[in-house]
C-alpha cells in the first residue's frame, strides 16, 4: 500500500510537495479504513485530486511514473536520466529532483527515496520504518554507500553496489544482480504500483476477454448493469499475418519477443481497431475484439470496437482494473492510480465505479485507488471522506503545490465542500481573464479565483 509520496524539483512542483493516503481523525466512513499490524495509523482507500488546467495534477502522476520507471527499468548505461526539474527558475534547473515513497510491503513499512539529475543518482536509501523507530537499511551518497551492519558484512553487497552506474539506482541493479533481500520492494513498484493515463488501458486487460476466465462473466455483466449497450465482449479468431496495417517491424518483433500464454495487445491507431495476440503450443493465434449487442429478435450482433462510443471504450479499459482489485480472483492487491478517471464518462458512471469499489473496502482491505479529476459532482462527502480529497494550485510563480481538504479547518462534515471549491475558497480552480466574447481584449476581467 502506499502511505505517502514526496515530489521535488520536477516538472511544475518546485519545492517538496507530499501527498498521504494517511486517515486524519476524521470521523466519516471509518468502516473502510485499512488497520495495520503494529502500526498505529490507518490507512486510507481512496483519494481524489482535484485542480485547474495546468494546476498540477496531471505531473503529479507523472513524477510517480517517472520514479516507478527509474526503478523498476532505469537507464542504458551511458544515457541520460531523462529527468525535468522545474523549468521557471534558473537555480532550480540546476538542482537534483526527488521522489520519496514511503509504503507497506506485506506488513513492513519502508521509506525508500532518491535525489538525481540528468547525470547521475545523487542519493538514494531505503529505511524500515518500525512502531518507535526508524532503521537504515542502506544509504548511498554518490559513489559511496552504507549498509546496516548485517548487510555491511556481506560482501556480494559491496559487489553489487561497485557494479552499479552513477545513472542507476542500487535497488535496480541488486534485483538484476539477483539479491533477493531487496526484492520484495522493487516487486511493489513492479506489480502493485500500477498508472493508467487518460489515453492507455489496464495492462491485465486480457484475462478478462477470455471466455474460460472466471472474470470474463463479471466484465461482461458490469457493462450491463452500467448500460453501455454492450452485451458482452468477445474476439474474432483472425490470421496474425491478415492484421491490416501492422507495421513489419512490429510484426517481426511480436514474432521474436512472444512469450507463450502471455498475450500482448494491439492497438495501431487510437480509435481503430483492437486485437489480442497469444502464443498457444508455439502457434500464434490473434482474436479481432468485437462488441456484441442484442437485437429487436434476441439474437447477438457482432459491432468493430471501434465503433462504441468513446465513453463505453474508457468504460471497457477501465473496468478490469476495477473488477481486478474488488475481485479475489483476480490476484493480488494493487495500488491503481488513474490521471483523469472521469475523461469521456458520464459523472453517474464514474460516480457508481468508486461506489462500487468503496462497497468492498474495509480494514483488512490492502487495495487502494487514487485518481485525479474535473468532475466536481463527485466533491461529495457522503462519498468522499475530506481527507481523500486534495486540491492542486499552481501559484503565480508556475509552481504547483498539493493541499488536503481535511487541512481547511472550516470544512465541517455538513458543509456544501462542493459550492465552496467553486467559489474559489479551497483554491485549485482556473483564474478566468475572459469575460464576454473571445474576439474582444477589453472583455478580460478576472471572473474567478
Amino acid at each position: 500500500m502506499l502511505i505517502s509520496f514526496s515530489v521535488e524539483n520536477f516538472l511544475s512542483f518546485k519545492d517538496k510537495a507530499t501527498f498521504s493516503m494517511v486517515a486524519s481523525r476524521e470521523k466519516q466512513h471509518q468502516e473502510r479504513l485499512v488497520s495495520l499490524q503494529g502500526q498505529k495509523l490507518k490507512l486510507l482507500p481512496i483519494a481524489a485530486i482535484y485542480g485547474g488546467n495546468a494546476s498540477g495534477k496531471t505531473n503529479f502522476c507523472q513524477a510517480i511514473s517517472f520514479a516507478r520507471h527509474q526503478i523498476v527499468i532505469g537507464n542504458r548505461p551511458d544515457a541520460r536520466i531523462p529527468v525535468e526539474p522545474f523549468g521557471l527558475s534558473k537555480i532550480y534547473r540546476k538542482k537534483p529532483s526527488g521522489f520519496v515513497f514511503e509504503i507497506l510491503v506485506g506488513e513492513q513499512c519502508f521509506e525508500y527515496g532518491f535525489y538525481l539529475n540528468s547525470k547521475q543518482v545523487e542519493q538514494e536509501w531505503l529505511v524500515e520504518i518500525l512502531k518507535t523507530t526508524e532503521k537504515d537499511v542502506y544509504r548511498r551518497t554518490g559513489d559511496s554507500i552504507v549498509f546496516r551492519p548485517d548487510l555491511d558484512k556481506d560482501q556480494f553487497m559491496h559487489f553489487a553496489f561497485k557494479g552499479t552506474r552513477e545513472n542507476q539506482l542500487f535497488l535496480t541493479n541488486s534485483v538484476n544482480q539477483k539479491i533477493e533481500e531487496f526484492k520484495p520492494i522493487y516487486e511493489w513498484f513492479r506489480s502493485t504500483l500500477l498508472l493508467i493515463a487518460p489515453d492507455t488501458r489496464f495492462e491485465a486487460f486480457e484475462q478478462f476477454i477470455k471466455d474460460e476466465s472466471p472474470l470474463y462473466e463479471l466484465m461482461n455483466d458490469a457493462l450491463v448493469r452500467l448500460d453501455t449497450g454492450i452485451a458482452k465482449i468477445g474476439g474474432e479468431e483472425i490470421p496474425f499475418d491478415s492484421i491490416p496495417m501492422l507495421p513489419l517491424e512490429l510484426r517481426n518483433q511480436i514474432k521474436e519477443t512472444l512469450a507463450e500464454n502471455k498475450p500482448v495487445r494491439i492497438r495501431l491507431d487510437p480509435n481503430g481497431d483492437r486485437y489480442v495476440v497469444e502464443l498457444k503450443e508455439g502457434k500464434i493465434c490473434a482474436q479481432k475484439l468485437m462488441s456484441l449487442h442484442i437485437d429487436a429478435d434476441n439474437e447477438e450482433v457482432k459491432f468493430d470496437l471501434r465503433s462504441e462510443s468513446d465513453g463505453s471504450l474508457r468504460l471497457i479499459d477501465l473496468l478490469p482494473a476495477f473488477l481486478g482489485m474488488t475481485s479475489e480472483r483476480a490476484g493480488t492487491a494493487k495500488v491503481l492510480i488513474i490521471d483523469e478517471l472521469d475523461r469521456s464518462l458520464h459523472t453517474l458512471l464514474t460516480s457508481q465505479l468508486l461506489k462500487s469499489y468503496l462497497a468492498d473496502c474495509g480494514p483488512e482491505t490492502r487495495s487502494q485507488l487514487l485518481i485525479t479529476t474535473h468532475d466536481v459532482l463527485l466533491m461529495d462527502q457522503d462519498l468522499l471522506r475530506r481527507d481523500e480529497m486534495w486540491v492542486a494550485e499552481r501559484d503565480t510563480d508556475g509552481s504547483s503545490e498539493l493541499i488536503a481538504f481535511s487541512d481547511y479547518k472550516e470544512i465541517r462534515s455538513d458543509k456544501d465542500i462542493r459550492k465552496s471549491y467553486l467559489q474559489g475558497r479551497l483554491g485549485g480552480i482556473p483564474k478566468i481573464l475572459l469575460k464576454g466574447s473571445l474576439k474582444s481584449a477589453s472583455n478580460m476581467e478576472l471572473v474567478n479565483g
